[in-house]
């Protein structure tokens, strides 16, 4: 069976960029697309739209939000297989459960709730750091959101938050027949001012992580990179010249709460492209 794309929606500007990405993306790889609201109705009672005289049922404006994002997919491609959902759940809560079977989560990068200057949403957030599969925070400049630059971005980091990023970047950069950068960041410690053998470690670590990787995807042009610096600067800086920047995150099954580390936080806050966070199991 094929796993959907999961995208959620809201009815905000930012879930619709979200749905136009995912379309897309559903389309490169031959994906079916779904289109997941959830919500606790009676919380977000004072906020609804009016779509009519009378006040309408909760389940009626939900009803209004998925059909609208279906209508806008259809346009968009209407080769793309497209289905709704409906949860009486949390956002962020509903989403997490349907990344159990999926490719992967889309999700904008605000809602449409009380906090619409923050840099990330809360939901977008809690996905990228609870869901068991790849989440895409859907942000970034229209050159980005556009696939212009036609680059792929992963900040490699160690070990054990780099299998399924690697694999994950390779297959995404093979399927847009773009280009990957893999970028190693490296720091020299401040006790040591020579910083010797620090980039050699960087360096041959970038090296043994993408022998694999190339060898199945050789079509793939990769160009590795190592670079001095602390690595969410880094990889934000270089984000404005990408369509989708990836970084592995480290999933450990006996703790609770947000598990996202300091470099995935950074770029869903602050990158130009979309961000890739994909979960690795401990």
């Amino acid at each position: 069976m094929t796993l959907p794309l999961v995208v959620g929606v809201d009815g905000s500007d930012s879930s619709l960029l979200a749905v136009d990405w995912a379309v897309d993306e559903a389309a490169r790889h031959g994906l079916p697309l779904k289109l997941l609201y959830g919500s606790l109705w009676e919380r977000y009672e004072g906020g609804l739209p009016s779509l009519s005289g009378d006040r309408p049922s909760e389940q009626v404006l939900a009803e209004h939000i998925v059909a609208s994002a279906a209508e806008r997919a259809a346009r968009r491609d209407p080769d793309v297989k497209v289905t709704t959902e409906i949860v009486p759940q949390e956002g962020a809560d509903a989403l997490v459960r349907a990344g159990d079977d999926a490719f992967a989560v889309v999700t904008g990068a605000r809602g449409r709730g009380p906090f619409k200057a923050m840099l990330l949403g809360s939901v977008g957030l809690t996905v990228a750091a609870r869901a068991s599969c790849p989440v895409i925070v859907v942000r970034g400049d229209r050159a980005g959101l556009a696939g212009e630059h036609e680059r792929i971005l992963l900040g490699l980091g160690e070990a054990d938050t780099g299998t399924r990023a690697l694999e994950f970047a390779y297959r995404e950069a093979g399927t847009r027949g773009c280009g990957l950068d893999v970028v190693r960041a490296w720091r020299r410690p401040v006790h040591d001012r020579s910083g010797a053998g620090y980039e050699e470690q960087a360096a041959a670590l970038l090296a043994a992580s993408v022998e694999g990787p190339s060898a199945e995807f050789p079509r793939v042009r990769t160009y590795p990179a190592v670079v001095e610096g602390p690595a969410a600067k880094v990889l934000v800086d270089r984000s404005a010249a990408a369509d989708l920047v990836i970084v592995g995150a480290r999933r450990r099954t006996d703790r609770f709460g947000l598990q996202l580390g300091r470099v995935g936080h950074a770029l869903l806050h602050h990158a130009e492209c979309p961000v890739a966070v994909v979960p690795e199991r401990a």
